[in-house]
């Protein structure tokens, strides 16, 4: 529009940061294949392009990846089967292209939201995989975009679009099981060490790490892999809690019907039972103070015990969550099982995690430009991602942790103290003990739900932690 390109608006906006309004891609017609482009090929991305094959309608148009080795591996495919796919290093270049209608955004955590925001500039809808941002305020500025260009973005938390989850969701809504009196996710991943170095690292020859680095500060590689492992570093990721336990705590969100963020929050854990590069804890407890009924969430990177191939069960669950009612309880994750009191089975919700209902979903919202027909509006993805965001924030503000100030920090919160419990005790199974560790704990954080900004005596540091330094020219806009 007025005759700027999107690759003259991308500088300009860069140097100035602010953005300009650039043509909308055209809408396709209900008999016109839909062009997609999917971002970031190495783990899910790879996964993306076989589910959206399969979605009738849709042709994968383009690939982009920083890793040439990766986006050659997955070329390769295309070209086997004699399909034809063009193949961008640079997301900016792809852009560019008024031969792709939508993208796919599967990177890092890190690079979700500048992406997501310069794809709706440019007139393209997103599926933005989780979480939807890397924190959150990152989150509300992705929400402006989509708004402000009329775009459909869908999040990647799919289980939105699972039949049984949602058959489940009604059902406890409706007060088949009475009251809901409590609410807990848990995520039990094993998760190994990722190794130690004593020096910058090398990076691998076919990554561009300018790119790959994006919004993050730029820095010597200081793990044994550039690729998955950067879940577990701050810069880049959001430990398994972000990773995971997004899933869950949406259901969880979603089943209490809250649709905005808590106004308290807590975490403490750690990285337990290993030395490592990593800094996210693979053991942590977050309470989101939601009123009436909180939720509490467990995630658990350790088996059951040392030398154990097995992780802990909680209530019959490794991943999922537990609603526990005046009159049952419901147990799942992907589909679920209602309980009386007594343990006994009331209905079964048979889920199927949702995949590729999501990805349909998303097509048909797409056709239809109703952003009110998707299952899971960048809205959801923002406030469910929010909440991974307030937990690590507290987490990341913790000093250290000591059995009686954690019992002090949770006293007269039963629900967080049995919590406790299982937590030492599935640590000393690991031969870790709570007062000679390295763990943390976070401090109980004020926010106001309606700014979505912390408040009270650490509202300083916390809101830090919300957002973040951006590298240029990679800063995500304050006003999209």
């Amino acid at each position: 529009m007025n005759g700027i390109t999107r690759r003259t608006f991308i500088k300009a906006s860069a140097a100035a940061g602010i953005s300009t309004l650039v043509p909308f891609s055209r809408v396709r017609g209900a008999n016109d294949d839909l062009r997609l482009a999917v971002i970031g090929l190495n783990n899910q991305g790879a996964n993306h392009v076989g589910w959206f094959r399969e979605v009738p309608g849709v042709r994968i148009a383009a690939l982009c990846e920083v890793d040439c080795d990766v986006l050659g591996r997955e070329e390769k495919k295309f070209d086997e089967r004699n399909e034809k796919v063009e193949t961008f290093t640079d997301v900016r270049k792809l852009l560019d292209s008024q031969d792709i209608d939508a993208v796919v955004v599967a990177t890092p955590d890190h690079w979700h939201a500048l992406m997501m925001i310069w794809a709706c500039q440019a007139g393209k809808d997103v599926y933005c995989e989780k979480p939807v941002a890397y924190s959150i305020w990152e989150g509300r500025q992705m929400i402006q975009a989509a708004r402000k260009y009329g775009r459909i973005v869908q999040s990647g938390i799919q289980r939105r679009s699972d039949e049984g989850i949602r058959e489940a969701v009604g059902y406890l809504q409706s007060g088949a099981l009475g009251a809901i009196r409590s609410v807990t996710g848990v995520v039990y991943t094993r998760r190994d060490s990722i190794g130690k170095v004593d020096g910058p690292q090398p990076i691998p020859p076919a990554v561009d790490f300018d790119l790959w680095t994006g919004p993050a500060p730029m820095g010597p590689l200081m793990r044994k892999k550039l690729h998955y492992d950067w879940h577990w570093v701050w810069p880049t990721g959001n430990g398994d809690f972000g990773n995971n336990g997004i899933h869950y705590i949406d259901i969880c969100r979603w089943v209490l019907g809250q649709n905005k963020l808590p106004p308290k929050v807590m975490s403490f854990g750690g990285r337990f039972g290993y030395v490592d590069d990593g800094q996210t804890p693979n053991t942590q407890i977050v309470y989101l103070d939601y009123q009436p009924v909180p939720i509490l969430f467990e995630v658990r990177g350790l088996p059951r015990a040392t030398g154990d191939k097995a992780m802990d069960v909680y209530r019959g669950i490794q991943g999922g969550l537990v609603v526990q009612c005046e009159n049952g309880y419901f147990a799942g994750g992907d589909g679920g099982w209602a309980y009386d009191n007594g343990g006994k089975k009331i209905r079964q919700f048979v889920g199927s995690g949702g995949g590729k209902e999501h990805h349909e979903n998303f097509i048909q919202a797409v056709r239809s430009r109703k952003a009110s027909d998707l299952a899971a509006d960048i809205l959801e993805g923002h406030l469910s991602s929010a909440l991974c965001h307030m937990g690590n924030v507290s987490y990341r503000m913790g000093a250290e942790l000591r059995r009686g100030a954690a019992l002090e920090a949770i006293k007269g919160r039963k629900d967080l103290a049995d919590s406790f419990e299982r937590f030492d005790e599935h640590l000393k199974r690991n031969g870790v003990d709570v007062e000679k560790s390295a763990g943390t704990l976070g401090p109980w954080l004020q926010l106001d739900p309606e700014s979505e900004t912390f408040v009270g005596d650490f509202r300083e540091k916390a809101n830090a932690l919300a957002t973040r330094e951006y590298r240029k020219p990679f800063v995500v806009p304050g006003q999209a």
